[in-house]
């Protein structure tokens, strides 16, 4: 009879997550930018987009207090352009994760029939699972709003991290 063994290389199934808020200006691509970095830092072949639930911004740069506060922790995501969520979204992706409720409301009615709820959550259910909190939205405010955000965002990204991580995935043990 074989015996288990601890895969001790990288967690090669990759994923597909797409990080939802309302304008993809502010929360959205520091949440892109934070799990990508945080993936890659693990070894984790993932792809990290994000996206809006209204078209306000399509085709502009992130806040540039999101830059900033993302560039003082090491991650550039200046290159990151907004973009809408589209029901199509459920198809490319294997998690879709909402910054805020009103946004995974937005969501399922952009999407319709489309929706698959095993995919799409609260990004802070990941941290504290089913109290259903929001980040909040710091674009009207000043700096400290965006390090708010920066700080749940991270918060919950480790969690996603830990969670599909070489040593607690269901895929970690080889037959």
């Amino acid at each position: 009879m074989p015996t288990a063994q601890l895969n001790t290389e990288p967690y090669l199934c990759p994923m597909k997550i797409l990080m939802v808020c309302l304008g993809n200006i502010c929360r959205s691509p520091l949440a892109e930018g934070i799990l990508q970095d945080k993936a890659f830092k693990a070894g984790l072949i993932w792809t990290v987009e994000s996206a809006g639930t209204n078209s306000y911004h399509i085709g502009e740069p992130p806040h540039t207090l999101s830059q900033k506060i993302a560039r003082v922790n090491g991650i550039d995501i200046s290159q990151q352009r907004a973009r809408r969520f589209i029901a199509e979204d459920f198809e490319a992706f294997d998690k879709i994760y909402a910054l805020a409720e009103d946004v995974l409301d937005d969501i399922r009615r952009i999407s319709k029939k489309k929706v698959d709820g095993s995919k799409a959550d609260l990004l802070m259910n990941e941290a504290y699972p089913g109290e259903n909190k929001d980040v909040p939205d710091p674009y009207y405010g000043p700096e400290a709003g965006y390090i708010e955000a920066y700080h749940l965002i991270e918060e919950a990204c480790d969690a996603i991290v830990k969670k599909y991580s070489i040593f607690n995935s269901q895929y970690s043990i080889i037959q």
